[in-house]
């Protein structure tokens, strides 16, 4: 029991990790433009490079779990963080800088792939719901601290007289690239990760039928599936969303309102996922009384204002309606998901997996806004491609056909609707 337990925090604290690592890359954007010279168009290659190893590895990474168990690939992929950490800490160029985010987004789809059904396991089944949301809770909290911890570290840093682990840092990374500070960071906390790991005793996990990944001609057989391209289409436009939203905040308030980017830009996308955390509460509500797709397009509505007021508003209205995206952002990822497996009777396991590797569309959003900024020269017209993947999410609310209703506390609603 004492080992279960250990366990459980383990696998919170990774997903702790996974979110302080993942969601750094919005706050130093401004950052990596300026120091890298380079284009916007150029620069949303760098989260491209990150999400892209999503879509290579989430498939791949439960086909790893199945043959070696998690114990191994949570191993490597603490490994593959380190090193692209420190890879990226030591050489700051922007070559240097694809690669070594390819490594770090591989070590984290490892993760994403093997922590669910450890946690289920360490915790029990019938806590498994608790933990789960317990689990998001410490990913919002992560990707609220993260940029947080990365403003503090800068601005200590341009201070002669720091001390302590700012005065550590200032001595590894150039002065003109205080944002590198948090690479060595990360590398510093995967290897604590990785030696936690070793050390732990997991539990055996046996995987249930939507926990398995399944033969490859099952997803050859899904792929050929129009439900199955249209969710996968959905996660891409989720992912794009959030982190097309995410990573233009900064250079945003930067270039339309004169806002410093190092402590307005990066307290407002820190707000930004700290109100995608608290989101969840009242969509956890909603859905207790309202069906699943008209959650998701009343919310999906509110996130279009959100960002028209973001966008064409003045800096007061920016500050606060960046926010109030993530806000509504907050239950699109879980709703989704939840459609999608259930509108499939089974294959559960692989059809979860190719939702996964949906999450490259967090990296294919943020060049093409880039593209589309450079090309007329206004970051507005850019952010017309995240206008496309929101209005894509309301469609779910529309063309959705799950096998199986969300249960809400209307009587009626509890009946099962089956789509023949």
């Amino acid at each position: 029991m004492k080992n279960n337990i250990v366990s459980v925090i383990l696998v919170l604290v990774i997903f702790f990790t996974i979110s302080f690592i993942t969601n750094i890359i919005g706050p130093i954007f401004p950052s990596l433009v300026k120091d890298f010279e380079i284009s916007l168009t150029v620069a949303g290659f760098l989260p491209f490079s990150f999400f892209a190893a999503y879509g290579v590895m989430s498939i791949p990474s439960g086909f790893l779990v199945d043959k070696f168990n998690e114990k191994p690939v949570l191993i490597g992929a603490f490994i593959m963080s380190a090193l692209g950490s420190l890879l990226f800490a030591l050489h700051p160029s922007f070559i240097m800088a694809m690669s070594s985010l390819f490594l770090i987004g591989t070590g984290m789809a490892m993760l994403q792939v093997a922590i669910n059904p450890l946690l289920r396991v360490s915790g029990g089944e019938e806590n498994f719901a608790f933990y789960s949301v317990l689990a998001q809770l410490l990913f919002g909290a992560a990707a609220t601290l993260s940029p947080l911890v990365y403003s503090s570290l800068a601005q200590g840093m341009s201070n002669p007289q720091s001390t302590g682990l700012v005065a550590l840092l200032s001595s590894l990374v150039p002065s003109n690239m205080p944002w590198l500070s948090m690479y060595w960071l990360f590398a510093a906390v995967s290897v604590v990760m990785l030696l936690f790991i070793i050390l732990i005793k997991l539990p055996k996990v046996e995987l249930t039928d939507e926990e398995t990944v399944g033969a490859l001609d099952i997803y050859t057989q899904l792929f050929k599936n129009k439900t199955v391209i249209l969710f996968f289409i959905g996660i891409a436009a989720y992912v794009g969303t959030e982190q097309g939203v995410a990573n233009a905040i900064s250079i945003f308030l930067e270039r339309y309102h004169g806002l410093d980017p190092l402590t307005v830009g990066v307290n407002t996308v820190s707000n930004f996922w700290l109100m995608l955390t608290l989101g969840c509460f009242l969509g956890l509500a909603l859905l207790k009384v309202l069906d699943s797709r008209l959650v998701l397009k009343i919310f999906s509505l509110g996130a279009l204002v959100s960002l028209t007021i973001a966008l064409f508003g003045s800096a007061d209205m920016a500050l606060i309606a960046f926010p109030l995206v993530g806000f509504f952002l907050s239950v699109m990822w879980s709703v989704i998901f939840s459609l999608a497996l259930n509108s499939l009777a089974d294959y559960h396991g692989s059809f979860a997996g190719i939702l996964c590797t949906g999450i490259v569309g967090g990296g294919l959003a943020s060049p093409i806004v880039g593209l589309l900024a450079d090309f007329t020269g206004d970051l507005r017209i850019g952010m017309a491609v995240v206008y496309m993947t929101l209005i894509y999410i309301f469609s779910i609310g529309f063309w959705a056909k799950p096998l199986v209703n969300n249960k809400t506390l209307n009587m009626f609603s509890e009946k099962q609707n089956i789509n023949k």
